[in-house]
């Protein structure tokens, strides 16, 4: 499926959204403060009759919304008088997830956010502070949706490479409008197999790196393995910093061998003052 967007003429509907909607119409009110761009701004719409006023030549009635208000956890773009679903059918089922911030991305089922407790955007915001500085040069792994390289520009970042192997991530990505919004000449992002494209930069070329790999599966070991480890220690610059997501933060406090046998193959490769973060679920290290 090809999308053609142009995101002034560009809405997004889900559940919170369609029902508070549905609900306006339903008694009668005359206008409704809502966000159709997943959280990036808010203002107030106006409603006539069945349907919601969304420009001078563009409205969205009942009969459009109803078939899909049941949908809690799905995005649909609004473009061209039609709804599409922001979701990608391919090697598994990818699709954008509303949040109470920016949204996050669910492949199979799985959140590659984590959502407890915490949205998209604190939790890439904490990660990142961790390791980055003004003027680095950032290494952004498994960019996924961009949000780690969005706070990596706010921290003042020099430059930042941002590397993505799954097509169908991309496509999300490029459905979601909070990157546009952070459109930046200092972000490169790169669609590549980040095992494979390491060996390409350059030693000492990277301030701080953001790895931020799938869960640990047969599919995804390359990312938790010694010979990527001694890669990112290689392109990383002296003093410099590495934020390692792993997941299972309870796990470590039971001596979990997945957490100690990664902490111990980042040793092996050079690193120190490795650390493990319960609030973000990862491994901090040091190439001194």
């Amino acid at each position: 499926m090809i999308f053609k967007l142009y995101m002034h003429y560009t809405y997004y509907f889900h559940f919170d959204v369609i029902t508070r909607i549905l609900e306006a119409i339903r008694n009668g009110t005359k206008s409704i403060s809502l966000s159709l761009n997943l959280n990036l701004s808010e203002k107030v719409w106006q409603i006539e009759a069945d349907r919601l006023i969304l420009d001078n030549d563009t409205f969205i009635d009942m009969k459009k919304l109803e078939p899909i208000s049941s949908f809690k956890n799905r995005i649909f773009i609004f473009q061209n008088n039609v709804l599409t679903p922001v979701e990608v059918r391919s090697d598994g089922y990818y699709k954008l997830v509303p949040t109470q911030s920016a949204p996050t991305l669910e492949i199979n089922g799985i959140k590659m956010h984590r959502s407890k407790d915490i949205d998209p955007l604190t939790d890439a915001k904490l990660k990142t502070r961790l390791v980055v500085t003004t003027n680095d040069q950032v290494l952004d792994t498994c960019g996924g949706l961009g949000y780690s390289a969005i706070f990596a520009l706010k921290a003042g970042a020099k430059k930042i490479i941002s590397t993505e192997k799954s097509p169908a991530v991309i496509k999300i990505r490029n459905l979601n409008p909070w990157l546009k919004k952070y459109a930046d000449k200092r972000l490169e992002l790169i669609h590549t197999d980040i095992t494979r494209e390491i060996d390409r930069f350059e030693n000492g070329m990277f301030n701080s790196v953001i790895h931020d790999p799938p869960r640990f599966t047969s599919a995804t070991g390359d990312l938790y393995g010694r010979k990527f480890y001694d890669a990112l220690f290689r392109i990383m610059t002296s003093r410099s910093k590495l934020f390692h997501y792993t997941g299972s933060p309870k796990k470590i406090k039971t001596k979990n061998k997945f957490i100690k046998n990664t902490m111990k193959r980042l040793e092996q490769s050079g690193f120190k003052a490795l650390c493990f973060h319960d609030n973000l679920q990862g491994i901090y290290a040091q190439k001194n």
